[in-house]
């Protein structure tokens, strides 16, 4: 693999020198210098990815697509080596790590079909001397800034829609873990991905996501992270009216009516919730458990809770890793802090394992959790699993809606009215229904309010990376 930045097919140091240390959380040890560069860089990467536009967006979409198809083979057949990799640098257990490679297969995979399926429209016109035609273009370079949880996967969502769709690309990882980043480049690479078409940088956050917001030859900007970058983000794109689409988390609920198979809906919560220690965007956070279920639910999800192995997530029996940095595992403990200073009941979990190395924390429970506590309304992003119950439907989904997020949520039901009256009432932009785990290639994915906008996945991410072209030909000419 290399380490190192891609810029016109160049595997490049920073410009200035720079580099960067990645440390595991599992062991605190640092495992790889890195590139770490700054403007001149960015400001490379575009002029690359400008040149290379227009010889990749006028390759056919069945071109286009075969490069494509071959980066999922090429992922697949090399999870084994990948998935150490990113282990090592966020912490993930190795069989997460493994399938996190096979999710980003699945998205070039689709994408290399879906790209196929960029239809334009003839539209009926008023005067019969006319032929009035609506035509999707690619954009152009898109620019694309992501978090750590996620290292290969958040990139494969953006990039394998844009260059479907016939952009080529810039892509910043976060400096947390970007080794990831570099393995997929060097797969992409290795499966004939043209020089420019795909640039890979890594450094300081602000300076390169200034350059990238100034440059008028970057058409779009997606970013994965959080409200605070995002809305600086938004501020900079205002000056050059540069097309947007945001991914800025959740604080997901989740409804469990007494009609539910406790048992089943225990299984899926602790599952969902404590997958990558609940650093993921629509992890299932707030549990709102009908009245009448709620001890059933309390002793099952103890249970479960209580099965899960926390460890070096190189280890083969462990579930639970790492957070990935101190600063993750110091918000977490100041969150069940709060809740617990604030009267709420700690069911399973609720500190530091004995594990003298590490940025781990316990998978944790509490119940009697209130909306005046910061986990009762925020994105905790660690492994805690709040529980409070409700009484009546109009309850639950006053409940469920009392967030500015809107990215996911999810109810478990055997009643079918009940069910269609909570995903029509959920203000969130993916609704599971007894399905905590809804992500998947061939879906939408994004969120509303102040979760951002746009879509990733489906048709719906790749027609974010193109404009649509309107042609009024004229015949009496």
């Amino acid at each position: 693999m290399q380490y190192k930045m891609l810029i016109d097919g160049q595997w490049l140091d920073a410009a200035d020198g720079g580099a960067w240390q990645v440390v595991n959380p599992a062991t605190e040890e640092e495992i790889a210098d890195v590139p770490y560069g700054g403007a001149e860089d960015a400001g490379k990467a575009i002029a690359a990815a400008q040149g290379a536009l227009p010889g990749w967006q006028t390759l056919t979409a069945y071109d286009r697509g075969a490069i494509l198809r071959d980066i999922a083979d090429a992922l697949r057949a090399n999870a084994d080596e990948l998935a150490p990799i990113m282990t090592a640098e966020c912490g993930k257990p190795i069989g997460e790590a493994r399938g996190e490679w096979g999710a980003c297969a699945d998205l070039f995979d689709w994408f290399a079909e879906e790209g196929k399926r960029a239809y334009g429209r003839t539209i009926p016109a008023r005067k019969a001397g006319k032929r009035l035609l609506s035509l999707p273009q690619p954009l152009g370079v898109v620019a694309t800034i992501t978090a750590w949880n996620f290292p290969a996967y958040l990139l494969a969502r953006k990039w394998a829609g844009a260059l479907a769709a016939g952009c080529t690309i810039v892509g910043r990882p976060s400096e947390l873990t970007p080794m990831s980043a570099m393995a997929l480049v060097t797969v992409m690479v290795e499966a004939g991905i043209p020089p420019g078409v795909v640039n890979l940088i890594n450094g300081d956050p602000q300076i390169m996501s200034e350059v990238i917001m100034r440059d008028p030859r970057v058409r779009k900007v997606s970013f994965t992270g959080s409200q605070r970058v995002g809305q600086i983000l938004m501020r900079g794109a205002a000056e050059g009216i540069k097309k947007l689409g945001m991914e800025l988390g959740g604080s997901a609920p989740v409804l469990v009516f007494a009609d539910a198979d406790i048992e089943r809906a225990a299984q899926q919560g602790v599952m969902a919730k404590f997958r990558n220690n609940g650093q993921v965007c629509i992890s299932p956070t707030r549990f709102y458990v009908e009245q009448p279920a709620l001890e059933d639910f309390l002793d099952a999800v103890k249970i479960e809770t209580e099965k899960l192995v926390v460890g070096d997530g190189m280890k083969k029996d462990v579930s639970n890793g790492p957070m990935v940095s101190s600063a993750g595992r110091d918000k977490v403990e100041q969150f069940v802090a709060d809740a617990v200073s604030k009267r709420a009941a700690v069911v399973a979990g609720g500190g530091r394992p004995n594990i003298e190395k590490g940025y781990f924390y316990q998978p944790t429970v509490l119940t009697d959790v209130t909306s005046d506590m910061q986990i009762g309304c925020d994105e905790v992003f660690g492994p805690v699993m709040a529980v409070s119950t409700f009484d009546t439907v109009d309850e639950a989904l006053r409940l469920a809606n009392d967030t500015p997020y809107g990215l996911a949520g999810y109810v478990m039901t055997r009643d079918l009215s009940t069910a269609t009256r909570v995903y029509e009432g959920l203000e969130f932009g993916i609704i599971g229904v007894n399905d905590m785990v809804p992500a998947t290639a061939e879906a939408p994915f994004g969120g509303t309010k102040t979760s951002g906008f746009g879509r990733e996945g489906s048709q719906e991410g790749l027609y974010e990376y193109m404009d649509q072209k309107f042609v009024s030909i004229g015949l009496d000419a």
